[in-house]
């Protein structure tokens, strides 16, 4: 191959408050040292007191240097969230960061860098386990087919002490919506919304969408304060950290929400760095210079779980890295080369070998086995290279001279240029081992290790032939995200545009499953679309990623969320 670049009734005045020092990124109230603030360490400074067990430095919860009932009383306030828990300050190394220097929400993809940042929320969201949960709604009522009413939780206040109510939300998504947002095409099914009363919201259809709920999970629909005068640089949302500053390109720093309506904020602030080689967060990690980092590179998992003030986290995701097809240019257009690629990808040795056992888990088709919409009755492409040379011979192409190489019927060698970046850790290995095993049954290829902007406008161009790429396959929680935008040809979107591809079947399955409400009628269109896709190899699928997050064992209350969404939550913090 070749390459190209988380009571008591207080005993004492609250007055004693007033000569306690601020918090500190020591976990003082942990008497016990379990990491944790609770009820036990109150009984544990109790017996300290009482002279029954010996003191430790973090019982002194209120570090006056003296433990006694002030302590008690401190533990007892911090339970109560009276008191700002002390849980220190976080530094975190991210893959990707804010682009083209703004932080907007309503701009292009920059939601979900400061949903992640734990700025802005969403009316619904969906939690760890990938299950429809209410955010800042309560929950909906279906009026009709084409009528949803969503109801507000009351009580929450924008970081600017503003209320969230019914105005705020009908201009958040309003925003959107507007023709000179450059993603308002996909909110395109909401032909209007309107107040009902304070706390309801009225969302009205073009036509039946069943998706509806689904797509307000989506961090471009973040609810963001009405009165906020520049969200590009000074973001103002209802989450559980506010912004403090930030360096475009560089890193992004936050501070608790004092007034956090969904409880105390347990991290004091917090600062996001970004950093695009995986390498380099993985050194950040080793050298203690980051307590997290995202997307940790598959040779250093081994080196950080023998660390024994590190560890490595992680879950299968929704994300799924696969191959662009160009439909259109010889010899892919014929659905039995593209068949054959796929047959002669070996996926576990991808996984084995690139992914080092580690980073991702066999794909058969579109969506992951923790997706309750995934078609389980997909065989999807074993490693086959008999069959993959019997439809290529099908097909014309065989190695007519015997010097290993096959050789179209125009008598040319059969090449292909497979395009690929490299910011994420699993794309250059990944597709190595894919070449080396195209190379096995005569497949010339040539990687190219280039931009993302170059690859987009070799597949905007046509002039591609396969690119490896990396998209979330559900991150609303719905099917219809990805499926519309990348296999329904009327739908206009530019991923579709990529590959050429054109089913009719595909197309109407797609249009019949976005009207239908009857969840298992929707699944069973899904998953002869599906069926279809795969067979017809328009991309090809290789596997599903297991995000790693490396993190010092000091940092408590982690949880990976298979859609990427969320990172920041209320319940970490340092606990020692």
């Amino acid at each position: 191959m070749k390459i190209t670049a988380i009571l008591t009734g207080i005993a004492m005045s609250l007055l004693l408050l007033v000569s306690i020092p601020s918090v500190s990124a020591e976990l003082f109230g942990d008497a016990n040292e379990d990491t944790e603030i609770n009820m036990q360490d109150v009984t544990k400074v109790e017996r300290m007191i009482l002279e029954f067990d010996p003191e430790t430095t973090s019982a002194d919860a209120n570090k006056d240097t003296n433990i006694n009932m002030q302590d008690v009383t401190y533990i007892e306030l911090i339970i109560l969230e009276r008191y700002p828990f002390p849980g220190g300050s976080l530094d975190a190394v991210m893959i990707f960061g804010p682009k083209d220097n703004t932080l907007d929400t309503a701009y292009k993809w920059t939601g979900w860098y400061v949903r992640k940042a734990g700025i802005y929320e969403t009316l619904f969201k969906y939690n760890g386990e990938m299950e429809l949960t209410p955010e800042l709604a309560t929950g909906h009522t279906q009026v009709s087919d084409t009528v949803w009413d969503i109801h507000l939780r009351e009580g929450v206040k924008f970081h600017d002490g503003n209320p969230l109510n019914a105005d705020a939300v009908v201009y958040s998504i309003g925003q959107v919506m507007d023709e000179s947002n450059s993603r308002s095409s996909e909110y395109e099914h909401i032909a209007s919304i309107t107040t009902v009363d304070d706390y309801t919201v009225r969302i009205t259809t073009t036509d039946p969408y069943a998706p509806m709920i689904a797509s307000l999970t989506d961090p471009l629909v973040s609810m963001v304060s009405p009165d906020a005068t520049d969200l590009a640089s000074d973001p103002v949302g209802t989450g559980p950290f506010m912004y403090d500053h930030n360096e475009f390109g560089a890193s992004l720093s936050l501070v608790r929400n004092p007034d956090y309506w969904g409880g105390g904020v347990k991290l004091e602030d917090v600062t996001l760095t970004y950093v695009s080689d995986s390498t380099t967060r993985a050194a950040m990690l080793e050298s203690g210079d980051a307590d997290m980092a995202r997307g940790i590179p598959y040779p250093q998992v081994s080196t950080i779980e023998g660390d024994l003030d590190l560890d490595v986290v992680s879950k299968e995701t929704m994300r799924a890295y696969f191959m662009f097809v160009n439909t259109e240019k010889a010899p892919l257009d014929d659905v039995r080369v593209r068949q054959a690629i796929n047959y002669a990808i070996n996926r576990g040795e991808v996984v084995d070998v690139a992914l080092e056992g580690v980073g991702g888990v066999s794909s058969k088709g579109v969506f992951p086995s923790i997706f309750p919409w995934t078609n389980d009755e997909l065989a999807g492409y074993p490693h086959d290279q008999a069959t993959a040379l019997s439809l290529l011979a099908d097909a014309g192409i065989t190695d007519s001279d015997n010097d290993g190489v096959l050789e179209l019927s125009t008598g040319e060698d059969f090449s292909l240029n497979i395009m690929t970046y490299t910011s994420r850790a699993a794309m250059q290995p990944s597709v190595e081992v894919i070449a080396s095993q195209l190379e096995d049954i005569g497949i010339d290829v040539t990687i190219e290790l280039t931009g993302s902007s170059a690859i987009k406008a070799a597949m905007v161009d046509g002039t591609y032939d396969m690119a490896f790429y990396s998209y979330g396959v559900a991150p609303s929680g719905d099917p219809d995200y990805y499926l519309t935008a990348h296999f329904d040809s009327t739908a206009g979107y530019k991923e579709n545009g990529w590959t050429r591809y054109l089913n009719a079947e595909v197309d109407s399955l797609l249009a019949s499953a976005r009207m239908e409400m009857d969840l298992d009628t929707r699944k069973d269109y899904y998953d002869q679309a599906t069926e279809v896709i795969v067979e017809e190899s328009p991309e090809m699928f290789i596997f599903h990623e297991k995000e790693l997050v490396g993190y010092n064992t000091k940092v408590i209350g982690y949880e990976i969320y298979p859609n990427e969404i969320t990172f920041l939550t209320k319940n970490m913090y340092i606990g020692r």
